[in-house]
């Protein structure tokens, strides 16, 4: 059996990515606290923010593994808010970082031993995981992180058989994108004409590169760009 874990699947990029598995006969986990939609979808309860809870659907996510031949590992959730470097304060910080940073780390320690080689370990990161924009300093802040994480990633995992990247999407058309910019059809036609397609990016094209990445361990450590071909600012 294949299995795909993907972290915050119940909207954008995450249901997208759980269609594109289910498509090729995985079997798909959600781990957020709203679920799939998607009916296929197994959906486990589980707010990113509490260990207790991250623990208890690794537990339960921990008993399926072991039945598998392959596993893909998507670390998709994130937290977005409006913030600056002078806005920004440390509770705020702390609890992007919780979601966005420790609970990733929380499901590695719990699941990476069990992986069979053949598997991946994905984090979906932004265009801001290595550049910034204003106001969005925890969220730069966290995207820059996974970066870290997904280049340390491949350098322990070394020899395992299973491989790391980092999906690195741009302006993706998802109700995040669309709440940060407030839902101003204005605002949103200027970002979507940053890029040389002059649009947003359909979810379910990341969510191919994500399904392809799974695949192809060649791309190990590697950063994919997913945006269109951006405007140098």
């Amino acid at each position: 059996m294949k299995m795909a874990i993907i972290t915050g699947a119940s909207v954008g990029i995450g249901r997208a990515a759980a269609e594109a598995f289910l498509a090729e006969g995985f079997r798909v986990y959600n781990l957020s606290r709203r679920p799939c939609p998607v009916p296929e979808v197994n959906n486990l309860s589980c707010d990113l923010s509490s260990p207790e809870s991250v623990a208890q659907a690794c537990k339960t996510l921990a008993a399926v593994i072991i039945t598998c031949e392959s596993v893909a590992l998507v670390h998709n959730a994130s937290q977005m808010l409006k913030d600056s470097t002078t806005d920004c304060d440390s509770d705020s910080l702390r609890h992007v970082l919780e979601t966005n940073v420790v609970a990733i780390n929380s499901v590695n320690q719990q699941l990476l031993p069990l992986l069979p080689r053949t598997s991946s370990l994905l984090y979906v990161g932004s265009t801001l995981s290595e550049k910034a924009v204003p106001h969005s300093f925890s969220y730069v802040v966290s995207k820059h992180a996974q970066l870290g994480m997904m280049r340390a990633s491949c350098q322990d995992l070394m020899g395992s058989g299973v491989h790391t990247a980092l999906v690195c999407p741009g302006f993706t058309d998802t109700e995040m994108l669309r709440t940060h910019l407030g839902q101003d059809p204005g605002v949103e036609r200027m970002i979507a004409g940053m890029n040389s397609y002059n649009r947003l990016i359909d979810p379910a094209e990341i969510a191919e590169l994500i399904r392809w990445a799974h695949h192809n361990p060649v791309i190990n450590g590697s950063v994919l760009h997913a945006n269109l071909g951006q405007k140098e600012s």
